[in-house]
Order: structure tokens, then sequence, then C-alpha cells
């Protein structure tokens, strides 16, 4: 099978960063599924594991998270799902990626793909819909509070995780949403899917959020800047509220938030997969979830740009448009 691989982190302008290879086609065992992938999306932990990751004894790492495909066979411990279905998942940092013909893939951390939506569509959905959904339901359990007209500000809300995240806020809960951007293309988009309010994280945030005259945020969420806006989060959050970010800030400093007691959640979409977790099957129902509330028209796809087929010049041009920070929406790429 064709796949698109490398072999040594270099920067992604050097030449031959990726070389397309031709490798066995995987067995699928126990509780894996055969996935001939239709539909893959590049995410920005694909550009950070190309940086940082050296492949073991000069071995072929093939990288790629979310994706859409067609369940090819099944492991003998397959219960949910049967040759044919069509699939969507952000699979697991600890196997081969779906920049492939075909990748396995554990059942329990992957959804019915949305009806409703083409293979590219759905591709741009999987790994930003659990890092949200994990985040305010089972990281910072925003359905547990007991605060009467809630507040949470979500800054860099503008992005996949962002969008996804206000969605769900609106379709699911009754929190006012305070979201963050700074272009006018990114604040239509915002109100478009219903923030509530837009303020602008280029310019001071207190003062922004102090003047919408709302209360303080319950509950903030920090998708990318977090160490710009530490003492800004601490001094905007309201005493006994709850923190939680994706990023990694450089020298994060916590103390500012004992004199609240605010709880701070880190939120990694791979930690369930990384040590096979107990819960790990919740990752396959919100996906599940996701894709039902995408089909009721609930929520939309935060597909920016598809630049075509799967392959090298693609996948490079995917990775140089992330890494310029230019890029609008998920980049998805279709077919080999």
């Amino acid at each position: 099978m064709k796949a698109v691989a490398y072999k040594k982190p270099f920067a992604i302008s050097e030449a031959n960063v990726f070389s397309e290879i031709e490798i066995e086609q995987p067995v699928a065992t126990g509780h894996d599924l055969l996935i001939e992938v239709k539909s893959i999306s590049i995410n920005p932990v694909d550009i950070k594991m190309r940086q940082r990751t050296s492949p073991d004894n000069d071995t072929w790492k093939i990288l790629g998270h979310d994706a859409v495909g067609t369940v090819k066979a099944v492991g003998e411990k397959v219960q949910n799902f049967k040759v044919g279905d069509e699939v969507f998942y952000a699979g697991s940092n600890q196997r081969q990626g779906s920049y492939a013909e075909y990748q396995l893939v554990d059942e329990r951390i992957v959804g019915l793909k949305p009806k409703s939506l083409s293979n590219a569509e759905a591709a741009a959905l999987p790994l930003t819909s659990l890092t949200a959904y994990e985040m305010l339901f089972d990281r910072l359990k925003i359905q547990d509070t007991k605060v009467e007209k809630p507040v949470i500000l979500v800054i860099g809300a503008a992005g996949g995780v962002g969008s996804i995240t206000v969605q769900l806020l609106k379709v699911l809960t009754g929190f006012t949403v305070i979201a963050t951007a700074s272009r006018p293309e990114s604040k239509a988009w915002l109100a478009e899917i219903g923030a509530d309010y837009i303020v602008d994280h280029s310019q001071p945030l207190e003062q922004q959020v102090l003047d919408l005259n709302i209360g303080l945020p319950n509950y903030i969420f920090s998708i990318n800047g977090t160490g710009r806006y530490t003492q800004a989060i601490a001094n905007l959050i309201a005493p006994q509220g709850h923190f939680g970010l994706i990023d990694d800030p450089e020298n994060f400093i916590i103390n500012p938030f004992k004199v609240k007691s605010v709880s701070v959640h880190w939120e990694s979409m791979f930690t369930r997969s990384t040590f096979q977790t107990k819960d790990l099957s919740r990752q396959g129902d919100i996906l599940n979830k996701v894709s039902k509330l995408v089909d009721d028209q609930r929520i939309k796809t935060t597909l920016g740009q598809n630049l075509g087929q799967i392959n090298v010049e693609h996948i490079t041009q995917a990775h140089t448009l992330i890494e310029s920070g230019k890029s609008i929406g998920k980049i998805v790429l279709a077919g080999f």
C-alpha cells in the first residue's frame, strides 16, 4: 500500500522531507479496524511531531490523526463496527497514522461518519471535536456548574478547537460565551456560530471583558497563547473558577491562581489512547454524539481548504501553510 512518511525531523523548507513509500498492508486483530482512508485533515500536532520526533532505528514514520474512511476488515474482538461502515476518528499518536491508504485503528476511538457531510468535510472534525468536548465535559465538567448564569471565556476561539467549543457550548449548554479573535473574518465567523460577545485578544483582555458588565467568567478555556495571557486570566477568573488549557506555555506560573482557589485543567486528546484508560470507548461515544449533532444541523464543519489528493506535494503544502499561521479553517486532503 502507499503511504507518505519521513525518517528525520527536518524543517519543512528543506527538500524531500516526506517520501512516498510502499509498505505491507496491516492486518486487523483484537479491537482493531482496518480502514481504507478516504480523506485526512492536517493538524498542528502533525507539525510538532514532524519537528520533534525521530523514528526509531531509521524506520519510516507515518504521521496523521484526523481521517475518514471505510472499514475493510475487523479484528476478532470488534463489536461495534462491520465491514463497509463509513467512519471518522483522530487515531492515536502511538501508532502509524493516516497519511496512508490503509490504517489500523482501535474501534473504541472511532465513530460513525456524519451522513450529511462529504468525506473531506467530516475529516476536519474528529481531533478538534474530541479536544473541545473532553475539555468542556470531562475536564472542566461544566455540566456540574452550580452558577445560575455561568459565563465562559474562550481564548483563541476562531480556530478549529475554538470553533467547535463555541458551537458545543451554544447547542448543549446555557452558558454565556465570550470568545476572542483579532481578525475581522475571525470575528465574523464567531458571530455566525453563536458567540455572545467577541473581544480582541490582540488588545489587553481584562478591561474589554470587564466592560461587558456581565460579571467575571466562571470558566476560562485558553486554546493558544496562554503564556501571554496567564496574569490576565488569573485576574479575570471568578473565585473558585475553573481554568483549562491545551497548549504548552513556557515557564507557566500557576501561583496566581491559588488566592482564588482556581482549579487548573490540561487536556490532551491522546491521553486515553496513550495510556489505554478504562474509559477508552468514551472517545467513540463522543464522536458519535458529534456526528448526530452535525446530521441534526446543530453544528457545522470547520473545513477551510481542500488541497486535493493525499500525496507528498500536498502534505508538504499543508504543513507549510499551518506553520505560516496564515491558514483559515482546517486543511484537508482526499484520495490517493
